[in-house]
């Protein structure tokens, strides 16, 4: 199942973004997920900015009153944090940061 959303693009120096330092609020990114046995959906591929970036991992979730978390790593190594809000099952990617590696290197 897939769902779509606005969401922040990319940061500054430090490869880190949260939710409020992006000036472009109309990034879209579209979320492909598992529907476990539970009818838990995982995400496992999203699309942001015209790339679809396989997730590796989930390395941790967690709840809120309004929203479901994800933290995930995507197949080259970087960390997504990303938001589903379950009444309106729009999804928001609210944290980026970038794999390590040398200087130049193409990451997704």
């Amino acid at each position: 199942m897939a769902r779509t959303a606005g969401a922040t693009g990319p940061g500054g120096p430090s490869g880190v973004i949260m939710d409020n330092e992006h000036p472009d609020p109309n990034i879209v990114i579209r979320v492909e997920c598992y529907a476990g046995h539970r009818g838990e959906e995982t995400p496992r591929r999203f699309h942001l900015d015209g790339r679809a970036i396989e997730v590796a991992e989930v390395i941790d979730r967690w709840l809120a009153p309004d929203h479901r978390y994800f933290k995930v790593r995507s197949v080259r190594g970087a960390t997504y944090i990303l938001r589903h809000d379950v009444a309106t099952g729009a999804w928001e990617l609210v944290m980026y940061e970038r794999a390590a590696g040398p200087p130049g290197a193409r990451r997704a």
